[in-house]
């Protein structure tokens, strides 16, 4: 049968760093609080000349370096972001451009935190359909832009950067043995619209709007959602915690994380954790951690990984694949 697999990644991050002491001079708050409840000790966020499209094309071109290809190898770009630089066309289109492509097809994907496990289901659809061979998956967002920088719960919690990874058609047995995607879970649930969102767009205010979030209410959730989809791609494949080697979540609040490993009995040595370093980038997340932790050796070939988000929507869901 057709997997799609993993054959190269990549990341990009803006240039400015700020941490959590520069946090301290924007808003009321301070570097201890901050990382007691989140986990977060900095973020990168873009300059005046980085956009989602620019730090789009840096991650992917990283991953199409990484993989030993170029871009005329590419059939198709999806791009996660709710950040885009435009109301259209797709980021993806703009990157693709970027690329100095001409040939094949590209479009976004907007689930919010769960972009890119979205994205990457999706890719995986149209390998496993014969629609392209070969797809750049990105995670790219400028959350910088649409932050209220006087509300301290949400602007410490938010950074930018980009990540990808180019899959590719491979045979496999149909096992779990088999290097790619092994199965993919998505949800979405409407009805948790105002605990996450942006107060704006095109058709409602005309403008871009700020996020709002009620942290609380996204906490109370976020356990349940994520054990959720994760038990569900367990049960589909026969396999369970002890066959993990390496659960790479969506880096959005440390206590998330843990109790959501705690839970499912997942050991905290095969969690990878870069929220210190990132913050929560959403769609850009789990591939700027995929990628951290691949160039540092952690995540070798062969090694079972799972992915999982949740995010604004309510959208979560889980992929697991065998690197």
């Amino acid at each position: 049968m057709i997997r799609s697999v993993v054959r190269g990644f990549g990341a990009a991050l803006p240039k400015r760093v700020m941490t959590n002491r520069d946090m301290e001079d924007v808003v009321d708050t301070s570097d201890e609080w901050i990382v007691q409840r989140t986990g977060i000790r900095q973020r990168y966020i873009a300059g005046d000349d980085e956009t989602t499209s620019s730090l789009g094309e840096a991650a992917a071109r990283a991953a199409l370096d990484n993989a030993g290809l170029t871009p005329a190898d590419i059939d198709l770009i999806i791009c996660a972001t709710s950040t885009p630089d435009n109301t259209f066309p797709a980021t993806a289109v703009n990157i693709q451009n970027r690329l100095g492509m001409t040939h094949g097809f590209a479009f976004d994907v907007q689930a919010v935190c769960t972009g890119f496990v979205y994205a990457v289901t999706t890719a995986d659809a149209y390998i496993r359909g014969g629609l392209a061979k070969r797809v750049l998956v990105i995670g790219a967002e400028t959350f910088s832009r649409i932050l209220d920088w006087n509300d301290r719960t949400t602007c410490v919690l938010f950074g930018d950067g980009a990540g990808a990874i180019v899959l590719e058609a491979g045979e496999g047995a149909g096992t779990t043995a088999d290097r790619g995607v092994l199965t993919a879970h998505l949800r979405s649930d409407g009805s948790h619209k105002d605990k996450l969102y942006v107060d704006g767009g095109p058709s409602s205010t005309g403008t871009v709007g700020k996020l709002r979030m009620e942290g609380r209410e996204v906490f109370k959730y976020a356990v349940g959602m994520i054990t959720d989809v994760i038990e569900a791609a367990f049960k589909a494949t026969g396999t369970t915690s002890d066959d993990l080697d390496w659960l790479v979540p969506h880096q959005a609040n440390r206590r998330i994380i843990d109790g959501s490993a705690k839970k499912l009995n997942i050991a905290p040595e095969k969690v990878v954790v870069t929220v210190d370093l990132h913050g929560n980038t959403s769609a850009a997340s789990i591939p700027l951690a995929l990628a951290t932790a691949a160039a540092d050796g952690r995540i070798k070939q062969g090694d079972l990984v799972m992915l999982e988000a949740m995010g604004g929507g309510f959208t979560w869901g889980a992929v697991l694949l065998r690197w």
